[in-house]
């Protein structure tokens, strides 16, 4: 089974995605803050981190950076409703695997991305 990480500050969403992630069959651990996701990712059993960009400790840019410094890689995928052009260059070079926009069909997009 798969195994997801999610990370967003409104708990309205962590529930939302929690919810379609566990219909689609695939585990997922949810949070609040970057830091206890990347507790979670140094603990190995990640298939997919999903993350917004407004997080409760940190921003989305940061938490990112930190991921990429970790030994093992994760593909990340961000679901966010921002759509500035410059900032998802930044995220791709950041090693984002994905980005989807909350304003679209993202539940439709995100399973294609995993394969559910």
């Amino acid at each position: 089974m798969k195994h997801v990480i999610h990370v967003d500050n409104s708990e309205f969403f962590r529930k939302l995605m929690k919810s379609f992630l566990s219909e689609k069959g695939l585990e997922c651990e949810s949070f609040e803050k970057g830091e206890d996701a990347v507790n979670a990712v140094v603990d190995g059993k990640a298939s997919f981190v999903i993350t917004g960009l407004s997080l409760a400790d940190m921003g989305g840019e940061e938490f990112l950076k930190r991921l990429m410094t970790l030994p093992q890689k994760t593909p990340v995928i961000v679901v966010t409703s921002s759509d500035e052009v410059k900032r998802h260059k930044r995220l791709e070079a950041l090693g984002v695997k994905s980005i989807i926009s909350k304003s679209g069909d993202w539940k439709i997009e995100l399973g294609k991305i995993l394969q559910v």
